[in-house]
C-alpha cells in the first residue's frame, strides 16, 4: 500500500514564499508521476503542477514563473516551491501520486490529506 505525508503549509503574506513537500512510502513502481492540486473555497479542485518520473513538468498558467515543482527520487518526495504568493493562491493543497506497473497498464492514484495555504493581502 502507498501512503503520502504532506507538510509545509501555513500562513504567509502576499509576496512571500512557502515550500510544500510530500513524501511517498510503500510499494512504488518505476512508472509514476506526482502532482499538486489545490482547492479554494467554493471552487473546483484544480491541477497546479505535475511532474513525471522522467522530469517532465506542467503548470497551471496562473502560477507559471512563480511556482516550481521538483522531485527527489532517492527520497520519493515531491516539492512545490511557491514564490511571490498571491491571495488567490489560498486554498487546500493536495499531493497526488499515481503509478502503473507496466506501460499501458491501469493507473492507480493516491492522495495526501491536504495542507492549508493561506496568503494574506
Amino acid at each position: 500500500q502507498v501512503q503520502l505525508v504532506e507538510s509545509g503549509g501555513g500562513l504567509v503574506q502576499a509576496g512571500g514564499s512557502l515550500k510544500l513537500s510530500c513524501a511517498v512510502s510503500g510499494k512504488i513502481f518505476v512508472i509514476n508521476g506526482m502532482d499538486w492540486y489545490r482547492q479554494a473555497p467554493g471552487k473546483q479542485r484544480e491541477l497546479v503542477a505535475s511532474i513525471t518520473n522522467g522530469g517532465r513538468t506542467n503548470y497551471l498558467d496562473s502560477v507559471k514563473g512563480r511556482f516550481t515543482i521538483s522531485r527527489d527520487n532517492a527520497r520519493n518526495t515531491v516539492y512545490l516551491q511557491m514564490n511571490s504568493l498571491k491571495p488567490e493562491d489560498t486554498g487546500v493543497y493536495f499531493c497526488n501520486y499515481w503509478q502503473r506497473q507496466i506501460l499501458g497498464g491501469s493507473r492507480r492514484d493516491y492522495w495526501g490529506q491536504g495542507t492549508q495555504v493561506t496568503v494574506s493581502s
